[in-house]
């Protein structure tokens, strides 16, 4: 992984006037330092919400590493989606279901957003329904981003927030929701596959409509609210008041913030 530097390198290094080379690093590097520190909060003995994302996929790489050591034991993780189950299950990281630890110790998991009041924007990857079955069933959820999904509102970055729904008449659902929020400038569209242009079909056989807005929606309590409510509508992409802690790494290190 390439690695930039700050400052020139036509400065003399034995100059007494010149300073050591400040190190950048890459996006992909702070999502896993936020990663690794998330799993200090990990303890023996826990059931773990094991989230979906290439943030995610840094902390389940630790959790399975220190179970290799002995350094972690009686771990129990609950994946929020097929990906997930993959790579916990080749880390030997044993696996269960809601169905069998309906209460969670913890969850890690990414965000695609986070704004000042710590509510999140998840989905992007598609697996937005089984994330919030779980991460609402745990005592403490931690999410680890970098410091670019931090933004002023909810939908500030300009990408989607995702709303899953049924297949059946998704033209029909996605024009409700685009009318739902036209004064902030709504835009609503079918996430297709790259490869073939095809709908994209999350693991529960449903379409994601992606939301792009302009402006701030306003109270997103009411407005996910409103979105439950539209017929075809299986569940939105945003975490409200949900994240007990936040783990943000960026350019001058890592801060943890909880929730009030």
């Amino acid at each position: 992984m390439a690695l930039a530097y700050l400052g020139s390198n036509k400065t003399n290094p034995t100059s007494p006037m010149s300073s050591p080379p400040q190190l950048i690093l890459t996006q992909d590097q702070l999502k896993k330092i936020a990663a690794y520190k998330a799993v200090e909060f990990v303890e023996s003995g826990m059931v773990l919400g094991l989230g979906t994302g290439s943030t995610a996929k840094h902390a389940i790489d630790r959790i399975g590493h220190l179970l290799s050591q002995g350094k972690l034991t009686n771990i129990i993780g609950i994946p929020t989606s097929t990906k997930t189950h993959e790579q916990a299950s080749s880390l030997n990281i044993p696996l269960s279901d809601l169905d069998t630890h309906p209460v969670l110790d913890l969850a890690i998991d990414g965000a695609d957003e986070v704004d000042p009041d710590m509510n999140l924007v998840k989905g992007r990857g598609g697996s937005l329904l089984r994330e919030k079955m779980i991460e609402g069933c745990c005592k403490k959820f931690i999410v680890i981003v970098d410091e670019t999904k931090l933004v002023d509102y909810v939908g500030g970055s300009g990408l989607a927030l995702p709303v899953e729904v049924v297949p059946f008449c998704w033209k029909f659902t996605a024009k409700k929701l685009e009318c739902m929020f036209e004064e902030a400038g709504c835009v609503a569209k079918l996430r297709v596959c790259c490869e073939n242009g095809e709908a994209y079909v999350t693991d529960n056989g449903n379409y994601v409509v992606d939301l792009f807005l302009k402006k701030c929606i306003g109270d997103l309590r009411a407005a996910g609210d409103k979105m439950m409510r539209v017929v075809g509508v299986v569940e939105h992409g945003m975490f409200v008041d949900m994240a007990t802690t936040l783990i943000v790494a960026g350019e001058f290190g890592v801060t943890v913030r909880n929730k009030c």
